[in-house]
């Protein structure tokens, strides 16, 4: 059984790469045309480049293995093609390629000992930056689209019923990155009662346009749980991930 902080070593940079390709460098229009095989081997294309240029693999073994992060992922991406674009399969298709990042750490642990980034610095404080940053896009942007397609089924009746008109363009969207970055920040900085602050504050900021209309109400509130929500539960997960970094690194 491979030792858990190697695992978790080498899937940080894959799980960073993994974030950067699905969240930050695939635009809107590559997720409507990835039906087409071209914009699927390029979304494919760029998975493969960021995962080496954060893995810097040197050996044939990490070659192969993201050969074989790549091709799985535009596998899973393929068939989730045929499931549409609503909460669960989204849901599905990350936790499958999590589970995959997972895999091959497990199997190939030794990846980033024999990464090129371990003979120009150290490691561990890498590994853990890349674990938070992960962890930031994670909750900031991929609980975007969650939060998004949680609430999408409600959408028809907000608009024939003019609910959430009359606001700022695109102001919703920034709000709720905002507070999953703030909770994701607070929970990483040791201050996780601050979230209940953060809650309170908006609450506030939203009285007026919920006190006098229970469908604003049931909305903010569920936005903002799912929201939040998402925000703490990478957190904890990021944060139980770098301290078994950090305990391997105080007992070597």
């Amino acid at each position: 059984m491979p030792a858990l902080p190697e695992v978790i070593q080498t899937a940080a940079p894959l799980l960073l790469a993994h974030v950067i390709a699905d969240f930050l460098l695939q635009s809107d229009r590559m997720i409507e045309r990835k039906t087409r095989p071209a914009t699927l081997a390029l979304h494919a294309g760029l998975v493969l480049l960021t995962a080496a240029l954060l893995l810097a693999p040197t050996t044939q073994e990490g070659t192969i293995a993201l050969a074989i992060l790549t091709v799985t992922h535009a596998a899973i991406d393929r068939i989730k093609l045929h499931f549409g674009d609503t909460l669960r399969p989204y849901l599905i298709d990350q936790a499958a390629h999590l589970l995959t990042i997972a895999a091959i750490a497990l199997v190939t642990p030794t990846l980033w000992s024999d990464s090129l980034w371990t003979a120009l610095t150290e490691t561990s404080p890498l590994t853990t930056a890349m674990l938070w940053l992960a962890g930031f896009i994670a909750a900031v942007t991929a609980g975007g689209h969650a939060v998004a397609k949680l609430m999408a089924p409600y959408h028809a009746f907000w608009t024939r019923r003019r609910i959430l008109g009359g606001g700022l363009k695109d102001a919703g969207k920034m709000i709720g990155q905002l507070e999953r970055g703030l909770t994701y920040l607070l929970v990483l900085a040791g201050l996780p009662s601050g979230v209940a602050f953060l809650i309170a504050a908006k609450s506030i900021l939203r009285f007026n346009a919920t006190k006098d209309d229970r469908h604003v109400a049931e909305y903010v509130i569920i936005g903002t749980l799912a929201s939040i929500g998402w925000a703490l539960l990478t957190a904890l997960c990021v944060t139980a991930l770098t301290a078994s970094l950090e305990i391997a690194a105080a007992n070597p």
